[in-house]
């Protein structure tokens, strides 16, 4: 059985850091593809970023590139995103994901799902 617990959210002043660990129990992480979403207050669970089980081809939503940036230690069974420059807007619970990984890219479903961790960035 998979789990995915997240850690690293709290509370941020715009424009701090932070970096969010997803650990992975299970067999086979490495065979993994990851991603992190969110979901801001009243809003629907978005996609932010994505990693292929080898490490390569990270994928980012338009609104976090350049400030975000996903990667994975497989010795570690962990997915991180690590955030800089922080606004407001990036205020969310976010959640790993992981899928066994797949032909297309970035993977169009996940087949699990942590509990989150929430971010919060004071202006």
């Amino acid at each position: 059985q998979v789990q995915l617990v997240e850690s690293g959210g709290g509370l941020v002043q715009a424009g701090g850091s932070l970096r969010l660990s997803c650990r992975f129990s299970g067999l086979s992480f490495s065979l993994y593809d990851m991603g992190w979403f969110r979901q801001a207050p009243g809003k629907e669970r978005v996609f932010v970023a994505a990693i292929r089980w080898t490490g390569g081809g990270p994928y980012y939503t338009d609104s976090v590139k350049g400030r975000f940036a996903i990667s994975r230690d497989n010795a570690k069974n962990t997915v991180y995103l690590q955030m800089e420059s922080l606004k407001p807007e990036d205020t969310a619970v976010y959640y790993c994901a992981g899928v066994p990984n797949g032909s297309s890219w970035p993977p169009q479903w996940y087949e699990y799902w942590g509990q989150g961790t929430q971010v919060t960035v004071s202006s």
